[in-house]
């Protein structure tokens, strides 16, 4: 019974696609393989021993103090923009936008913000995301564009007073350590 449901739901998927017009049916292709094969490295590589548990690249480069969390944003914001590029709903941008900008903020508090990357995997998130989402014929606007930039300037202002407080606290640190 279930693997005629699964059936005859890929026959509606299949005849969803065929009313694209061939160069839309592209985007879609070129669009997800980009965020799978983001969402792999960066919150599923590897496996912990003995469980299913999975995780990535990002709460591993998150332990970098200043600069590991701002790059794992890096990478997820060109992400982002690849998927303005190709047409993405600003609704879609702002969810995948949404997921980005938590895992930065909550990343920039020490050990807690490293333990919450590990759970929370932005990236498979916004892969979901892309992954139910069908592209329709629509080419990004100028609010689209707006929009992505007006939200990767936010990241880069999360991203810099998340570099200086890293700096404070390893400063203080090292003043409390060494007495300076």
């Amino acid at each position: 019974m279930q693997s005629k449901i699964e059936n005859r739901e890929s026959k509606i998927l299949e005849v969803d696609w065929e009313v694209l017009p061939p160069e839309e049916k592209r985007k879609r292709q070129g669009l997800e393989p980009l965020f799978k094969w983001l969402a792999f490295i960066m919150d599923e590589i590897i496996r912990v021993p003995g469980t299913n548990f999975r995780f990535g690249l990002d709460p591993l480069i998150g332990l970098i103090p200043g600069i590991g969390d701002t790059s794992s944003a890096l990478v997820s914001a060109f992400a982002l923009v690849q998927a303005v590029r190709l047409g993405v709903p600003k609704v879609l941008l702002m969810r995948m936008a949404l997921n980005i900008l938590v895992n930065e903020v909550v990343g920039i508090v020490p050990v807690v913000g490293d333990a919450f990357s590990f759970w929370f995997k932005s990236n498979a998130r916004n892969y979901e995301i892309i992954k139910t989402h069908r592209l329709g014929p629509s080419a990004p606007r100028k609010g689209d564009w707006l929009f992505v930039i007006s939200v990767l300037f936010v990241l880069v202002a999360v991203v810099v007073v998340g570099i200086a407080l890293s700096f404070l606290v390893l400063g203080a640190m090292v003043r409390l350590l060494f007495g300076r």
